[in-house]
């Protein structure tokens, strides 16, 4: 699978990591983003949850014609009620960064930083998009990627003569620039769009400088998903997002290095393989287990060097794989985490 199916949760801002005592504290000197880390395990709250939005606010200049990721030639002529929605939460993100959250009519479920949360549901139900929902909003232009749908609901949109826009759904790095651009392009604030990555690249540069390039001195992470509830538990391999983040935070996959591809099922033989010096998972999988205790309690994790030291590093479910503007917030958080957790 390219990733988890439908149901997951939104995936992913600086944090303020507190932990249990044993592993040192780092708090007299923090990090610019007031990160206090303790070691094993680390708790990642995300204390600056809201965006940045660009100062000054772009206007649009419409109409606008672009060819979208699914290659169709959309028509924007009004930008006026803009609905913004996929899995992860990251394209409002962009919206809003962009300085156009003012213009924002709706949210999907993982769409919940300050600026938005208020904003009603058009996926009540979960990560299904309502037709009525999206309808009672009189949205000018939706914003979305193929995490979302079903496309009954999209095809009922453009009847309606709604422009539909969908943006690339890689998640990596390397994508954000590109469906920042994509997403100013078709909201006819191109100029905005260039000011937006400029300042995403110098957070994600800045994030990474320092984290040990040597092999020697980066911890194998694995990525865990879990949703105890709904007994799905998953691994993290190559091309995951997880993999991505914890590159560029200053680890090696574990998943990556026993040579899994995307997610793949949680075995115990496989984790006790990988034998992960930190074990990586998203909040509100770690509470759908029974905490750290509960973790530990799952075949093979209490046999890795990570489950020995109880070096388990948590990161809110909404900012960990989001790949949106706060990504390199997100960086910074993970990097601090995994180094001090060791």
């Amino acid at each position: 699978m390219t990733r988890p199916p439908s149901w997951v949760a939104g995936l992913i801002g600086a944090a303020l990591l507190v932990g249990t005592a044993g592993c040192g504290n780092a708090a007299a000197d923090g990090p610019v983003d007031g990160s206090v880390v303790a070691c094993g395990p680390v708790t990642a709250v995300v204390t600056n949850t809201d965006v940045t939005p660009l100062d000054p606010a772009p206007t649009p200049t419409l109409p606008v014609t672009v060819t979208d990721a699914a290659g169709d030639q959309v028509t924007v002529t009004d930008a006026s009620r803009i609905l913004p929605v996929n899995l992860y939460g990251s394209i409002a993100e962009i919206v809003f960064s962009l300085g156009l959250g003012d213009r924002v009519v709706g949210r999907d479920t993982s769409t919940d930083f300050p600026a938005a949360a208020a904003l009603p549901l058009v996926t009540p139900g979960g990560h299904d998009l309502s037709t009525e929902a999206i309808f009672a909003l009189d949205p000018t232009v939706v914003l979305l990627d193929d995490s979302i749908g079903p496309p009954e609901v999209l095809d009922q949109l453009r009847a309606a003569g709604i422009p539909v826009v969908r943006v690339g759904d890689e998640q990596s790095l390397a994508a954000v620039p590109g469906h920042i651009r994509a997403v100013a392009a078709a909201l006819g604030v191109v100029e905005a769009g260039e000011r937006l990555v400029a300042r995403v690249e110098d957070e994600i540069a800045a994030a990474r400088e320092g984290v040990p390039g040597d092999d020697d001195a980066r911890p194998l992470v694995a990525f865990l998903y879990l949703r105890g509830t709904a007994g799905v538990y998953l691994m993290g391999g190559k091309g995951a997002g997880s993999d991505a983040m914890i590159e560029a935070a200053g680890g090696r996959d574990a998943g990556t290095a026993i040579g899994l591809e995307r997610f793949r099922p949680l075995t115990s033989e496989g984790l006790i393989n990988a034998a992960p010096d930190v074990i990586l998972v998203m909040t509100k999988g770690l509470e759908s287990v029974g905490g750290v205790d509960g973790l530990l309690a799952m075949p093979g994790v209490a046999q890795t060097p990570a489950g020995q030291q109880r070096r388990i590093v948590d990161m809110d479910d909404t900012i960990l794989l989001n790949f949106g503007t706060r990504t390199g917030h997100a960086v910074a958080a993970l990097a601090r985490a995994i180094h001090e957790c060791r």
